[in-house]
């Protein structure tokens, strides 16, 4: 059995996915890939034209890659500005029946672009840092935890939380899940063999979170993007909403997207950031990995937190981070490395936000790591107090808004370079017309605090 080197997961030929097809009497399937705003993009095909599909790959316009939320485009010299094609060649390893649409099947495509791997393509770019640590002798693995909001649609049009309790955290009762959506969820999910843990409700009213069994980094890229995207799905089949926003109400809490990252052995497949014998039972590459991370922390915000209304959950005492440190088992800290050795030592990531990319967000946090590793960079030292108060510690601030995250990120040229200019420059001319667009906009905050004083 041939496996992807990325995802882990078997490469199916053709002709076992045209039986999976026959089968479940599948009759569309989408292919779809993920442009660098984190959207799912692609197109339905019929079944019957999976023999083009394995020979030409599906055609889109590589302006697609431009588009911004409000269906804007913008211009980067590395795209033709005449919108000519780009090819989403199908991962085999990726194709999965939909258990919630009738006759329907989904697979991941790579994109290609004048016949090369995409360099704007967020899983090509993943899938480079990858090689990376590959020829190193490393396999990245990873897991994510993904905060969402749910809402019913009422016959008003509006949008009221799914539970409207407060304290309801990590509560387990019926009362937190009245209509049975996330069982059907992870129903959905266990049928498509998704890395899901567990899942639970978060702090706040109708705030969850899901959790994900670690896997080998792109699959868990895959999943992450996929589950959103499914989700989104099947709220909209049961009259309800999800939003993946940072933060998506005033008086609400933020929605993260926690990463833990471990790396094995390609060879022996141990977990190579546990030592027994070194200090608190972690290996060298660990802490240089921390170094990097730390080094960079600021650089790569911009990708972690990739819209102007992430920065409105970097608040005090929010759980999420506004200091960069690390710390054990320190959730108030930018990088958290739980009490879990053995084959569970890993670090956390806590300053991604549930609107990131995963493919961007992990490919940011991996090269900034690599510049630890290969370069042997110490982490600065431990955190053990509340970084949210005590003001000895706060040494570096994240960005506290989109502007500011963007022009760090271009001063940073170690993460620059392995972004890739293509990918880095589109990223920012996509994010810059974003703070435009937002810096003329009247919010009703400023209505109200101003126009009856000024």
């Amino acid at each position: 059995m041939a496996v992807d080197k990325w995802t882990g997961l078997e490469i199916r030929t053709q002709d076992e996915i045209e039986k999976l097809i026959q089968k479940h009497d599948i009759e569309m399937i989408r292919v779809e890939f993920v442009d660098i705003l984190g959207i799912t993009r692609g197109k339905i095909m019929p079944a019957t034209m999976l023999d083009e599909l394995f020979d030409s790959g599906s055609a889109c316009a590589s302006a697609i890659f431009l588009m911004c939320f409000d269906n804007n485009v913008v211009t980067e010299e590395s795209l033709s500005e005449v919108a000519d094609d780009l090819k989403v060649v199908v991962d085999p390893s990726t194709f999965m029946v939909l258990p919630y649409l009738e006759k329907t099947a989904v697979i991941q495509g790579d994109v290609y672009y004048h016949g090369k791997p995409m360099a704007h393509s967020p899983r090509a770019f993943l899938k480079r840092i990858v090689d990376e640590y590959h020829a190193l002798g490393l396999d990245p693995i990873a897991a994510s935890e993904l905060e969402f909001f749910l809402f019913n649609k009422g016959e008003d049009g509006q949008l009221k939380p799914y539970t409207n309790q407060p304290c309801n955290c990590y509560t387990s009762n019926c009362r937190t899940d009245p209509q049975g959506f996330l069982t059907k969820l992870t129903q959905t999910f266990n049928k498509l063999h998704f890395n899901v843990l567990y899942m639970n409700h978060e702090y706040y009213p109708g705030q969850f979170e899901y959790n994900w069994k670690h896997a080998k980094v792109v699959r868990c890229a895959d999943e992450s993007a996929q589950f959103k995207s499914i989700t989104k799905d099947i709220a909209e089949l049961n009259n309800m909403f999800v939003t993946f926003m940072a933060k998506p109400k005033p008086a609400e809490g933020g929605s993260g997207c926690h990463f833990h990252i471990s790396f094995n052995d390609l060879k022996t497949g141990e977990n190579l950031f546990y030592d027994p014998n070194g200090k608190d039972e972690m290996a060298d590459i660990m802490r240089w990995f921390i170094g990097g991370l730390c080094k960079h922390a600021v650089g790569m915000t911009a990708f972690l937190a990739p819209t102007v209304n992430c920065y409105k959950r970097y608040q005090p005492d929010s759980y999420a981070p506004i200091y960069v440190g690390w710390g054990y088992d320190n959730r108030t800290s930018y990088i958290r490395v739980p009490h879990e050795r053995g084959k569970a030592t890993r670090v956390e990531v806590r300053a991604a936000s549930a609107a990131s990319n995963p493919y961007l967000a992990l490919g940011a946090i991996l090269a900034a790591g690599l510049d630890g590793i290969k370069n042997k960079i110490d982490p600065p030292e431990v955190v053990t107090t509340d970084l949210y108060h005590d003001k000895e510690r706060q040494n570096q601030m994240v960005p506290r808004s989109l502007f500011r995250a963007l022009e760090l990120l271009k001063k940073d040229d170690w993460l620059c370079e392995y972004i890739g200019k293509e990918l880095l420059n589109t990223f920012v001319v996509l994010k810059t017309n974003e703070v435009d667009q937002f810096a003329k906009y009247i919010t009703d905050w400023e209505w109200d605090t101003y126009s009856y004083h000024v």
